[in-house]
C-alpha cells in the first residue's frame, strides 16, 4: 500500500489519501546486516543515461552518489533515472523506487509531484518529500524512514528497489546544526566528528541479501560547497561508497545535458554489472577506449590555449574533434533515453573516424566484428 504514496519527511501522508494502515512496525535505524550474508552486486541497471549506463555502470545493490554543485541539475538527473530505470531482459520482476527528498524548497516538492505524477513513475514508487521549513530533526529522520521502507519492500517483499536520496548536504547541515544545539565538540568546518559513521549509517543499507529475491541500490545526491570535492561531505561519502558520479559546471555552461564528467566519475562495480550476457561482450573495450581517447583530447584542448591549434598534428586534431563530438553527442543526449545497445553503437560511430588499429583498448575479435558488421550495411 506504500507504493504509489506522497509522504512528508516523517511518513504522514501528503497525497490527500487515507492514512497508511500499518503491518508491522521497524525500527528507522535498521538492523545491523551480517556481512556473510551479503551478495555481491551484479547485475546491471540500465538508467538510460549514456554516460553512466557505458562509461560507469551501476548495478543491483551498489551505493552510487552523484557529486553536484549548487545550481547543477542534479535533481532533473535524478527524476530523470527515477522514471527510466530498469533491468533489461528481467520481466515480471517489480521493481520500486523510494525518492526521498530532504531539505528542498516548496517549489521542487512541486516540480517532483507533477514530474512522477506526468511521467506515470508514481505507479511504482514511494515519495518521501522534507522541506526546509520543516524542522531541523526532520531532516535526520527523511532518509531513515525512505530506508526502512527500502529494505522493506527489498528484502521482505522481494522487490528490486532504487533509493535516491536529495539532498545528502542539506541533512549533513542539519546533523551540524543539532550537534552544535547540543553543545558537543565539532571536527572538520563544524560537523560532528561522527559524521562518517552517521553517513555510512544510511549508505550501507544497500545491498543484496543471499537466499533473498530482492535488493536494495542507492543514488544519494550530494551538493558540493565551492564545487569542492575535499570538503568533508563528499569526501566521506567516497569513502563509504562505491564510485561517484560527477556533474560538470563547464558542461552545463556549454548547455550539455546531462552535464556528466565521465573523467572524474567512477563505478567501482562496473566490471561485475557489464559483459556477455549482462550488457554486451565489446562494452568494457569500447568504455576504455573511449576514455583514453577522451583523456588524451582534453589535454590537447589544454595544449591548444597555450601554443594554438596549428601546432597539432593530424591525428592530434581527430583526438581533439572526437572529445568535442564525445562532450556533445554521447554525453549531451538531451531528454531522451538510450538503450545499452543504442549507447555502445553511439560509441561505435564515435570511434569510426579511427583506423583500426589505433583502437588499442578494444579486443581485436571485436574491432574485426564490427568492420564486418559495416561492410554488411
Amino acid at each position: 500500500d506504500l507504493v504509489g504514496r506522497i509522504l512528508d519527511g516523517s511518513g504522514s501522508p501528503l497525497d490527500g489519501g487515507p492514512p497508511l494502515a500499518p503491518a508491522a512496525f521497524r525500527d528507522v535505524n535498521g538492523a545491523p546486516l551480517n556481512p556473510v550474508v551479503r551478495d555481491h552486486p551484479s547485475e546491471f541497471i540500465e538508467t538510460g543515461i549514456s554516460a553512466i549506463d557505458g562509461l560507469n555502470t551501476l548495478v543491483r545493490g551498489q551505493k552510487l552518489p552523484i557529486f553536484s554543485g549548487f545550481g547543477l541539475p542534479a535533481t532533473q538527473l535524478a527524476a530523470r533515472i527515477a522514471a527510466d530505470a530498469r533491468v533489461p531482459g528481467r520481466t515480471g520482476e517489480e521493481f520500486v523506487v523510494v525518492f526521498a527528498a530532504i531539505g528542498i524548497t516548496e517549489r521542487e516538492a512541486s516540480f517532483f509531484r507533477r514530474f512522477f505524477v506526468e511521467t506515470g513513475a508514481l505507479e511504482y514508487a514511494v515519495l518521501f518529500l522534507n522541506l526546509a521549513e520543516d524542522p531541523a530533526i526532520e531532516r535526520l529522520l527523511t532518509p531513515r524512514a525512505a530506508l526502512t521502507v527500502a529494505e522493506h519492500l527489498g528484502f521482505e517483499e522481494g522487490m528490486h528497489v532504487l533509493v535516491i536520496l536529495t539532498d545528502v548536504t542539506n541533512y549533513c547541515e542539519a546533523l551540524r546544526e543539532i550537534a552544535a544545539a547540543r553543545e558537543e565538540i565539532p571536527g572538520r568546518r563544524g560537523y560532528p566528528g561522527y559524521m562518517y559513521t552517521d553517513l555510512a549509517s544510511l549508505y550501507e543499507r544497500a545491498g543484496r541479501i543471499h537466499g533473498r529475491a530482492g535488493s536494495v541500490t542507492q543514488l544519494p545526491i550530494l551538493s558540493m560547497p565551492d564545487d569542492d570535492v575535499t570538503h568533508p561531505i563528499p569526501d566521506l561519502t567516497g569513502y563509504i561508497t562505491e564510485g561517484q558520479i560527477v556533474l560538470s559546471r563547464e558542461l552545463d555552461r556549454r548547455g550539455i545535458v546531462p552535464p556528466i564528467d565521465v573523467l572524474a566519475s567512477l563505478s567501482r562495480l562496473m566490471n561485475a554489472g557489464i559483459g556477455d550476457g549482462k550488457t554486451r561482450d565489446d562494452h568494457r573495450g569500447v568504455a576504455d577506449q573511449l576514455y583514453a581517447f577522451l583523456a588524451r583530447g582534453r589535454e590537447l584542448r589544454r595544449l591548444v590555449s597555450i601554443v594554438g591549434e596549428q601546432a597539432l598534428s593530424d591525428d592530434d586534431r581527430r583526438l581533439l574533434a572526437f572529445a568535442e563530438s564525445f562532450e556533445e553527442r554521447f554525453v549531451g543526449q538531451g531528454s531522451g533515453r538510450r538503450s545499452i545497445e543504442d549507447t555502445l553503437d553511439l560509441a561505435w560511430e564515435l570511434l569510426g573516424g579511427f583506423r583500426p588499429e589505433e583502437l588499442k583498448r578494444i579486443k581485436p575479435p571485436h574491432v574485426e566484428a564490427r568492420l564486418r558488421k559495416e561492410d554488411v550495411r
